[in-house]
């Protein structure tokens, strides 16, 4: 819009200083009535004519304007408004970085001006004339070059703050990138390991061949699991073109996850709403909210069942894993503190706690449609 307005007022001002030229030029002629005149008029003419290019083309445009005032002064013997065409296309010059060819354009027209004014002064009189024109150009060069410095600082300053932002920017969501590639592998890691732990633990202290098998059936399972996420995650991440793309589990697969972590003495059961399709960034936050709930009943509370629940309500859906193992008192790990993580960088929330008839509940509230919460309470 700046620009449009702009332009516009370029072109509007040419035949305003058109306009004043030619009435100052019959003002001051008493009429336009010799050859000398009409000559004079056309170089005022031809002069404004060629300032409707000054921004292209600011040097030639400025020297048609000096020749137009020796002309106006060859032709009258005197100069004239036709000054104010020159003015505008030395400021044009100005303006567009020749400073150098500004200075010598304004010391010519002094010199031309000078001359024009000479053929009408008197021996005893002053060129006063001349001092006021040489005052002027003085004041536009001086005043566009220091507008133009201004402008030039200014404009490189807030190239600095642009490309500053442009950095924090980039910095940010690498931070964020690598905390969510982190997560994930914290979440796949650290879900699929502690089951393998479980399941040797098992073996070990069980020798019982059928208990063994099945143990070590297990384990084969859920290692071949591992290493196909971890693959697909560091596959992702070696990807050269374009952000990292992590393929991500959701309820489709929440069946597979309740197979592999369920064993002989911990008995997983289901109960799943039917729910609308949820966000890919929704569906995965449940999705690793069950396997976090799961390996912390895997690992520490000793349960012989567990009840995941996965259910909408109103707006949200709900997300509940029950045990009735033993509640470990004490302040929350990482596996909480990630669920919750999890939880509040899409707008929701989650509540872990002792159930009143004994056992632990992890409990998730989330959206149905994301609502990321601000950088500063995900970190």
């Amino acid at each position: 819009m700046s620009g449009w307005r702009g332009r516009t007022a370029d072109v509007a001002l040419v035949p305003a200083v058109g306009l004043v030229a030619v009435m100052g030029l019959v003002v001051q002629s008493r009429g336009i009535d010799t050859a000398a005149e009409w000559a004079a008029l056309l170089a005022v003419l031809l002069s404004t004519g060629a300032l409707y290019v000054r921004r292209r083309h600011p040097v030639p445009v400025g020297v048609v304007a000096l020749a137009a005032i020796g002309a106006y002064g060859a032709l009258l013997h005197r100069p004239g408004p036709i000054m104010l065409v020159f003015v505008v296309a030395l400021y044009t010059v100005v303006d567009e970085g020749y400073l150098a060819v500004a200075v010598g354009l304004g010391l010519a027209s002094v010199v031309a001006f000078a001359v024009a004014d000479s053929y009408n002064r008197s021996p005893n009189t002053m060129n006063g004339a001349t001092l006021l024109h040489t005052g002027w150009l003085v004041a536009v060069i001086v005043g566009v070059t220091r507008n133009r410095r201004a402008y030039l600082a200014e404009a490189q300053a807030r190239a600095v703050v642009a490309e500053q932002r442009m950095e924090e920017e980039s910095r940010r969501r690498a931070t964020e990138e690598r905390l969510r590639i982190a997560r994930e592998l914290h979440d796949v890691l650290g879900h699929h390991l502690s089951l393998i732990n479980v399941q040797a633990s098992a073996a070990l202290h069980r020798p019982d061949p059928v208990r063994s098998e099945q143990a070590l059936t297990a384990i084969k399972q859920t290692s071949k699991e591992t290493l196909s996420e971890l693959r697909a995650t560091l596959g992702a991440l070696r990807q050269e073109a374009g952000p990292a793309v992590v393929p991500a589990p959701g309820l489709h697969r929440l069946g597979d996850l309740i197979r592999t972590a369920a064993r002989p003495e911990l008995e997983i059961r289901t109960e799943l709403a039917e729910t609308r399709s949820l966000p890919p960034e929704v569906d995965l936050a449940v999705y690793r909210i069950v396997q976090e709930a799961l390996t912390n009943v895997a690992r520490h509370a000793r349960a012989t069942t567990a009840v995941v629940r996965v259910r909408p309500d109103h707006d949200d859906v709900l997300v509940e894993v029950d045990d009735d193992g033993i509640a470990q008192p004490g302040s929350p790990g990482s596996g909480i503190l990630g669920m919750r993580e999890r939880a509040r960088a899409l707008g929701g929330s989650l509540t872990t706690g002792a159930r009143p008839d004994g056992g632990f509940r992890v409990c998730a509230r989330l959206p149905m449609r994301a609502d990321p919460a601000p950088v500063g309470e995900q970190a």
